[in-house]
């Protein structure tokens, strides 16, 4: 027996395999930089821990209802409506354990053989991976540091075919950091108006932005109705290894999407649920505190990689990653990534890792302590200079 072909067109995420390589130098005693993993080192607030503690007292550890918690579906609908300006009802909502079933189930009720999806590159990496495991064609979509990481849009047009059913965005972005301006959102939105395809926006760090508020696609008029809208609480409100995300999605896909659910994970944890509504509804003061600290540790690095000789780094608008070029270093970025893990302690993750437009860049995670990010810049900066 050997396992299906379609297993062979995923792939993983390069962030955990480095992980595994910065582990086991601190197994031999090393000192280690965790810059590799996109994780907020910040606690859950308290308030949404003890929501989560009475939700288990109340007996919230039975199954629940696939497509979520009514009352978590309203207070998501409430969220959604407000930050993006258009009108959500909670029947739209489908809450899965993480974000990362949206995508799964997104594609597999709308994919068939020989369709095309366009994807960002650099990107997410789960995001090719689904794409090929449900038998489409995945088409990059160049990501442009010229433009602020946002979308080369003649490229765009050129890569739309008959073929395009999904076209996937992600503002702000992993990798890059990068945000898509309001203007380009309305430039795609006009060439994918008339076609006969649907838009995936991956939101999941839309309240961690510092300069202005990320603009939705879905936002725009007659968008919303073509728009599968993803978003979590693992990012703003650190709850990763709460698995808990959600979509909101066109009427017409909810069935499919729910059916897909009882299949395969049959619903969200139930007192998991009842924390996220605290998340939504309680105070937003951890939000706006962490995303200050994350607006400091920006800057500082930031202007730590443009000191470091071949390094030359945008400062990005949103989420909680640099992605600087390191080109004109004359190293490739893979040696280079693991030059700076072995020699320098600092774990890093180079930028092909995201796709192949991401070749010639290194990814640091700044969700890290401030100072933990300066001892990780000193050591590059004495390996490098």
């Amino acid at each position: 027996m050997q396992v299906a072909s379609r297993i062979g067109r995923m792939r993983g995420e390069g962030a955990f395999e480095v992980l595994v390589r910065a582990r086991a130098l601190e197994a031999q005693g090393r000192d280690v930089v965790h810059m590799e993993i996109g994780e907020p080192d910040f606690p859950t607030p308290a308030n949404i821990l003890e929501a989560g503690r009475k939700a288990l007292a109340d007996g919230y550890t039975k199954y629940g209802p696939t497509q979520g918690d009514p009352e978590l579906r309203e207070a998501i609908a409430e969220h959604v409506s407000a930050t993006r300006g258009i009108s959500v009802d909670e029947s739209q909502v489908v809450v899965t354990p993480g974000a990362k079933p949206i995508l799964f189930y997104s594609m597999l009720a709308l994919l068939e053989p020989g369709d095309e999806v366009l994807y960002p590159n650099p990107g997410f990496p789960i995001y090719e991976s689904v794409i090929g495991a449900c038998g489409a064609t995945p088409v990059a979509l160049p990501l442009l540091e010229g433009r602020g990481f946002s979308i080369d849009l003649d490229r765009f047009q050129e890569l739309l075919s008959e073929r395009t059913r999904l076209v996937i965005l992600n503002s702000p972005q992993n990798p890059t950091g990068g945000t898509i301006p309001q203007g380009d959102l309305r430039a795609i939105a006009e060439l994918v108006a008339n076609r006969d395809l649907l838009v995936l926006s991956d939101e999941i760090y839309n309240l961690i932005a510092f300069d202005e508020r990320p603009f939705s696609i879905a936002s725009i008029d007659g968008m919303a109705g073509k728009t599968i809208l993803l978003d979590g609480f693992s990012k703003a409100y650190s709850m990763t290894g709460w698995r808990i995300g959600y979509g909101v999605l066109p009427k017409w896909m909810v069935d499919a999407i729910c059916l897909l659910q009882v299949n395969s994970a049959s619903h969200t944890a139930s007192f998991t649920q009842r924390a996220a509504i605290e998340a939504l509804r309680g105070p937003q003061d951890s939000v706006r505190a962490m995303v200050d600290e994350f607006r400091r540790r920006r800057d500082v690095i930031v202007d730590g990689l443009n000191s470091i000789p071949g390094f030359r780094c945008a400062k990005p608008g949103g989420a909680f990653y640099a992605f600087p070029n390191v080109e004109a270093t004359g190293c490739n970025a893979n040696d280079l990534a693991e030059r700076i893990l072995q020699d320098a302690g600092v774990a890093c993750l180079a930028g092909d890792s995201f796709g192949a437009y991401g070749a010639g860049y290194l990814r640091f995670s700044y969700a890290t302590a401030l100072d933990r990010i300066q001892l990780a810049l000193e050591r590059m900066h004495d390996l490098l200079a």
